[in-house]
């Protein structure tokens, strides 16, 4: 158990015998010590849960918050709740890179996020320690992103940073509360627009302004499903003839200027199902432009040395980063097929929700669509294309036509 120090005054004692000197009330006669008058007056003295000794110092006339703050500490190592009250000195910049190397064990999603934390989060967070984060201050940063015109989704994306640093510091005992989840704090709220589905010949329009040599691109896309990094990373070997699949397996990723092949976006790998027309569409390709053995490291710029059939190399086997083949190649078949480019509803992601609508169309199941594009969760899937299933109202009056026409039917030939 702790206790209380006087710093200013002691039990006075009697010179010749060394005993407290008590008043008519039996209690001990204080004498002012040397230290009266200089510094902080009570001094709380208690072992922490690893036995060691610490403290804290209260001014003159604030001895109730003293033997309230020991009450606490006391009550917190009983259930188990202590936080050492040195921990909240730890700068946010700090933890911050501490929890930058658990997020993900993919290093392109690191890097995005090292980013952020270095040009959007460590300006405003960096230099404070734990104890000067308040609610407060989580506040007056989310009214600053909206003075700063960000997007509502960039904001929520950069609240999940600070939020996640924040429990790792609760997590690591620095502080007890993550103040993000105080409830005068306002939590930003993302949109998500309805995905703008291609017509059939806009995706064609398309197809024909690429270069030949990166037409398929388009099939990979609109009729596999992949994602740009898959179709980069796309080789003739993931094809299963005899069950005719197609097994997704790797992308194309850059982390600090190095490419390499990594599995799919949450590394994820996915099972799709080959039509005849795409698997004419894939060999006729191949017969014109041969595959391309191509080396890289294996999820990581220092990885292990993988070598693959690429379909979409440019002369010679060049390779293109995602970021270099959107603005070079895709956004040049625009121009050459004289279409404007209208940003977002323009990538390539547009392919992959031509695919959904497509299958959507013929009556695939949410659950399938959801495997076949790489979700992990059907619901994801169902509220991104909730738009494009097609409407069961007409079967709907079928069915209930299906019964109160017979029974329409019936009364009639009893009224006969």
């Amino acid at each position: 158990m702790g206790h209380i120090q006087d710093r200013w005054y002691r039990p006075a004692r009697d010179k010749e015998t060394g005993k407290v000197i008590l008043n008519g009330r039996g209690k001990p006669v204080l004498e002012k010590t040397d230290l009266y008058g200089i510094g902080m007056r009570y001094k709380v003295r208690y072992l922490d849960p690893d036995n060691e000794e610490r403290s804290k110092s209260f001014p003159d006339k604030q001895k109730k918050r003293a033997e309230n703050f020991l009450i606490g500490v006391e009550a917190d190592k009983r259930e188990d709740k202590y936080i050492d009250p040195r921990a909240s000195s730890k700068v946010f910049r700090k933890q911050g890179e501490n929890w930058l190397k658990a997020t993900s064990p993919d290093p392109a999603t690191r890097e995005i996020l090292h980013s952020r934390l270095e040009s959007q989060i460590y300006p405003t967070f960096g230099h404070l320690t734990f104890g000067q984060i308040k609610p407060s201050t989580i506040r007056d940063w989310v009214g600053d992103m909206d003075e700063r015109g960000l997007s509502s989704n960039y904001q929520v994306v950069l609240f999940t940073i600070v939020s996640g640093v924040l429990d790792s510091a609760v997590d690591d005992r620095l502080i007890r509360e993550n103040p993000c989840h105080a409830k005068t704090v306002r939590r930003p709220v993302g949109e998500s627009p309805p995905v703008v589905v291609w017509p059939e010949e806009r995706v064609h329009k398309v197809r024909k302004g690429l270069a030949e040599r990166f037409r398929i691109a388009v099939p990979l896309g609109s009729g596999l499903g992949l994602r740009q990094g898959e179709i980069l990373g796309y080789s003739p070997d993931d094809i299963d003839r005899d069950a005719m699949v197609v097994h997704v397996q790797r992308q194309i990723k850059t982390v600090k200027g190095v490419m390499m092949f990594a599995p799919p976006k949450g590394g994820k790998t996915r099972t799709v199902p080959l039509s005849p027309a795409m698997l004419a569409e894939i060999d006729d390709h191949e017969d014109r432009f041969p595959s391309v053995a191509v080396t890289l490291p294996w999820r990581k710029p220092d990885g292990e040395p993988v070598t693959v059939r690429l379909l979409m190399t440019g002369e010679n086997g060049r390779l293109y980063t995602g970021d270099l083949f959107t603005k070079v190649v895709w956004q040049g078949a625009f121009r050459a097929a004289e279409i404007a480019y209208r940003g977002r509803a323009d990538g390539m992601h547009a392919l992959r929700h031509f695919f959904a609508s497509t299958l959507l169309s013929r009556a695939v199941s949410i659950k399938e669509l959801a495997e076949y594009l790489g979700h992990s969760d059907a619901g994801f899937t169902l509220r991104t294309y909730t738009h494009l299933v097609p409407s069961s109202h007409e079967r709907a009056r079928q069915a209930i036509d299906a019964v109160f026409g017979r029974l329409g039917a019936h009364d009639g030939l009893e009224a006969a």
